[in-house]
């Protein structure tokens, strides 16, 4: 059985439908992991998340921490219960107006009062150790900021074994652009860096995606980005992303077209911000 099997029984499940019991052993379990002199903020961002919000918090409730931290929550002006769902579980969100992962990610960070931010997305679950094990490694010297590898959740258009393919195959594809481009291998949801030099560069918000890349990039000169490859850290999420592409085979072919398209990151350093593209700025 899965670390994440007993989340699932509220996962994708309207808010209503959950049992009290449960609400009420998660809120629980934040109240006692919350410090008031955190090192580490873990920061919770949400859009329309009432149905995988829950699940969320459910796994970081029991993580397993010898550090202090602080579990704080950003609703991304949601239209849903996600707000409900943050309270009903002991967490008062920020509330940030203005829609896109930036502008959440930078309503936390103005808020956060740990040494360390470590990015959440509600979408996603994570390990029994996922905390700790994010805080050590930045504890190291040098170290600004680190991320992990992910897993995605089996569905009716998923199978458990296309999944495992395909990310032992992009696992690969991280590794090898982290000798050079680390920022290129950063996703949000995986994602914790030094609050100080956060604070330094600051978040994109004009971009549809890639806040995360941009935030990595800047942190670069700083010190060092390090790849997590335990699985005390590999986290798991919906889906639902690989579908925008089509098929798993077709979502697979396109990401090994961009990698040859653009093979020189292999072997080269970036030092400034890509050229943004018309469709990834919002409007």
């Amino acid at each position: 059985m899965s670390w994440y099997t007993k989340y699932l029984l509220v996962f994708e499940k309207s808010f209503p439908s959950v049992s009290p019991e449960v609400i009420e052993d998660v809120k629980e379990k934040l109240q006692r992991l919350n410090s008031e002199q955190p090192l580490a903020s873990v920061v919770v961002v949400a859009h329309n998340e009432e149905t995988r919000l829950l699940s969320c918090l459910w796994s970081l409730s029991e993580n397993i921490c010898r550090y202090p931290i602080e579990i704080i929550g950003v609703n991304n002006n949601s239209d849903d219960r996600t707000g409900k769902v943050f309270e009903a579980v002991g967490i008062i969100p920020y509330f940030e107006e203005k829609k896109s992962c930036g502008y959440a990610r930078r309503c936390g960070l103005d808020h956060a009062r740990g040494k360390y931010y470590i990015c959440i997305d509600s979408d996603t679950m994570y390990p029994p150790h996922y905390v700790e094990t994010m805080i050590n490694k930045l504890q190291k010297p040098g170290v600004v900021a680190v991320s992990s590898f992910w897993s995605f959740i089996p569905d009716a258009n998923h199978s458990k074994w296309g999944l495992k393919i395909y990310e032992l195959l992009r696992d690969l594809y991280i590794r090898a652009i982290y000798l050079n481009r680390p920022e290129r291998g950063v996703r949000g949801m995986v994602f914790a860096y030094v609050m100080e030099y956060g604070r330094k560069v600051g978040y994109r918000v004009e971009l549809v995606r890639g806040e995360d890349g941009s935030m990595a990039l800047g942190l670069k000169k700083y010190g060092k980005i390090k790849l997590i490859t335990s699985r005390k850290a590999r986290a798991v999420t919906a889906s639902n992303t690989l579908d925008a592409d089509g098929s798993l085979f077709d979502s697979f072919k396109v990401r090994i077209t961009r990698a040859l398209k653009n093979f020189n990151f292999f072997f080269t350093r970036q030092t400034k911000p890509p050229k943004d593209e018309e469709s990834n700025l919002i409007k």
